[in-house]
């Protein structure tokens, strides 16, 4: 199967392409490279491997990768609620109308599968703080980022769901852990690298609940998918984490707090949090048999390695940022 990653060379898409690749597919990435190409170095010699240079909104770009291609796992978008909030047109372009062209041109074109990469995100808050939410809970996006998500699931499971593509939406979980594009944006990375580099992290809410998954268990969901029989998976949609992965942020820096010695954490209040939403990850684990290899600990322990290594030189860069 030939395989075309859209954002390959992003924090997650340059795991998915190892993880492609070392199962035996074909694998194509179109990517703007807006964040540089550096984390595809090592795969351009491999020899199922391709590259295109383009951006999701250029037409041509989008036609030339797709050409001969079985499956779609589209993950280029623009990514996080600040990142969509600070560049909102473009969020627009490339997360709903160059999505949409996406799938249309590889219905044209007869790809047989399309893989999307949604977020947890689109739960927004708890209705009741003491549940877990599922698969059928109601969406309620509090930022551009996840409407536009939730736009483009509803565009797949319902207005396409009839369509000869078999489409699967997978809600992540957010993401942690080391990648060949490495973020220190992300609440795990980020806290991390604070306490190893200065000593202290201030938590703002720390009673507020996210479900967290190493970007390699990441990437494995969009694998499992491609290999698993159309039919448990046409139309359909899975959260992608495992339940006992929930934590608070107080739970996350006190996790970093067992690996990083002598951190200050300094707790500020905050009564009111859009986002609030414990998941329940039963659908995945039961009907595809899913289960995750790594937990929060490891992703700590990741990083502060990587950090005290001393060989990233400056980990407040930029570029280690989506924003």
């Amino acid at each position: 199967m030939k395989v075309l990653v859209t954002g390959g060379a992003g924090y997650i898409g340059s795991v998915l392409v190892r993880q492609l690749l070392a199962k035996g597919f074909q694998v194509r990435v179109l990517d703007s490279l807006k964040f540089g190409g550096e984390a595809l170095y090592d795969v351009m010699i491999h020899p199922h491997f391709e590259f295109y240079q383009g951006d999701l909104r250029d037409p041509q770009a989008v036609m030339n990768s797709l050409q001969g291609v079985d499956a779609v796992a589209h993950l280029a978008a623009i990514v996080g609620d600040p990142a969509c909030k600070k560049f909102s047109d473009e969020a627009h372009e490339t997360n709903w109308t160059a999505s949409v062209a996406l799938f249309e041109a590889a219905e044209k074109l007869g790809v047989k599968r399309f893989v999307f990469a949604s977020t947890c995100s689109n739960y927004g808050k708890m209705a009741n703080p003491d549940s877990f939410v599922t698969e059928t809970s109601e969406l309620k996006p509090v930022s551009l980022y996840a409407e536009l998500k939730v736009a483009f699931e509803k565009y797949l499971l319902e207005d396409k769901k009839d369509s000869p593509i078999c489409s699967t939406a997978l809600r992540f979980s957010t993401v942690y852990g080391h990648s060949p594009r490495i973020r220190f944006d992300l609440t795990v990375n980020e806290f991390t690298r604070n306490a190893a580099i200065n000593g202290e992290q201030e938590i703002w809410g720390a009673q507020f609940w996210r479900p967290y998954c190493h970007v390699e268990d990441l990437a494995r969901s969009v694998v499992l998918v491609l290999e698993t029989e159309a039919s448990k998976v046409r139309a359909n949609v899975f959260n992608v984490g495992a339940t006992e992965e929930n934590y608070s942020k107080g739970m996350i820096i006190d996790e970093v707090c067992k690996v990083v010695p002598n951190v200050k954490v300094n707790f500020v209040e905050m009564e009111e949090d859009p986002r609030d939403y414990r998941v329940n990850f039963d659908k995945i684990k039961n009907e595809l048999g899913y289960t995750i290899t790594k937990k929060v600990p490891d992703g700590v322990h990741e990083i502060y390695t990587l950090i005290k290594a001393g060989i990233v030189k400056d980990a407040f860069a930029s570029k280690f940022r989506n924003i």
